[in-house]
């Protein structure tokens, strides 16, 4: 008996909910649903305002020197989402809420893993404080030289503490 009461708290505090509707995005880890706000879980893309380095020109691969240009890394990331959704409706799965009252979901356009999304294409990388689950794809992002990868750029993390 004590086992299926344990079990039954277990379950009620595990229990996904979903929502689905046409997001406003508000930046490339973040969307609204109406009145609900989503943080992408497991993914971190570069702030609204952060600036990040991209590769323009490459004097010789043997010497190995490069000329980066700034360009406005977390705008790209937004309109990376927004491109992908496309005005779609998704759908966000959660099971909790963040420091700022934001539910942490993975969201699906379609069949489509939006955070997965971000990640493997450069646009966010994988969040390793508090999830693992997207480190291949960032890997597979890194190798492949996508998105972030092309260029230089500060951890979001480390960009919002010293800004």
């Amino acid at each position: 008996m004590r086992f299926i009461i344990i079990f039954l708290i277990f379950i009620s505090k595990v229990t996904a909910e979903e929502i689905s509707g046409v997001p406003k995005i508000i930046d490339g880890d973040t969307v609204h649903i109406n009145n609900y706000k989503f943080r992408l879980e497991g993914i971190d893309a570069p702030e609204m305002k952060q600036q990040c380095k991209k590769e323009f020109l490459k004097i010789s691969s043997t010497i190995g020197f490069s000329l980066y240009k700034d360009y406005s890394c977390g705008q790209v990331s937004k309109a990376k989402l927004k491109a992908k959704i496309n005005g779609s409706k998704i759908k966000c799965i959660f099971t909790s809420k963040d420091r700022y009252k934001r539910y942490i979901a993975t969201c699906f356009k379609e069949e489509i893993n939006l955070n997965q999304w971000m990640v493997r294409n450069g646009y966010a990388i994988a969040y390793r404080r508090y999830s693992k689950k997207y480190v291949s794809d960032e890997d597979f992002a890194k190798e492949k030289k996508l998105g972030l990868w092309q260029g230089k750029f500060m951890n979001p993390e480390k960009w919002r503490k010293l800004n």
